[in-house]
């Protein structure tokens, strides 16, 4: 008869064989309970989530490691309050190009990629190609960015600012 140790293993092997298979990665309670711990807070130990999940901390740390191998946990980060930092001012920026071939929209990435002001994009549908989250410290500086960065890049067709008047729900937690 196996132990609970062997049976977590074995359990570990028959999720990483199903996840070559379906190229998406598994995941049964512990997992989730273990991202949900994660999330709440990044800082928080491995014995701390052993306890949580009542497993060992040897199948806890494999499980971590395996969630982060398999690309599940992408990094671990600080949110920041930008009004502490000087980056007050959120802007979502919708942004249309005027040619769609993958090279013009290559050099739009990359150009977006290099701006610092540029906190978040996503590639959407619809009027607009592109959905950008910028954080500045004021309207001059937002002005400046639009008008010598981001209306400087080639195959810009429609912006569309709309300005962030506060925040209402901001989370990571996704499980």
């Amino acid at each position: 008869m196996k132990n609970k140790t062997q049976i977590e293993e074995s359990a570990t092997t028959n999720f990483a064989a199903n996840e070559l298979v379906n190229n998406t990665v598994q995941l049964d309670m512990k997992d989730l309970s273990i991202l949900r711990l994660l999330q709440d807070n990044a800082r928080i130990s491995v014995k701390d989530i052993a306890d949580a999940v009542q497993l060992s901390t040897t199948p806890v740390h494999e499980r971590i490691k395996r969630l982060e191998a398999s690309g599940v946990i992408k990094q671990y980060a600080t949110l920041i309050d930008g009004a502490k930092v000087r980056k007050g001012l959120m802007v979502i920026c919708y942004v249309s190009l005027n040619q769609h071939s993958k090279k013009s929209g290559t050099q739009f990435i990359k150009l977006i990629n290099e701006l610092p002001e540029v906190v978040e994009c996503y590639s959407i549908s619809g009027e607009f190609d592109f959905m950008l989250k910028i954080v500045t410290e004021d309207m001059n500086s937002y002005y400046n960015f639009h008008v010598n960065k981001l209306s400087q890049a080639e195959n810009i067709g429609q912006v569309q600012s709309v300005f962030i008047m506060g925040v209402v729900k901001q989370t990571h937690v996704m499980v």
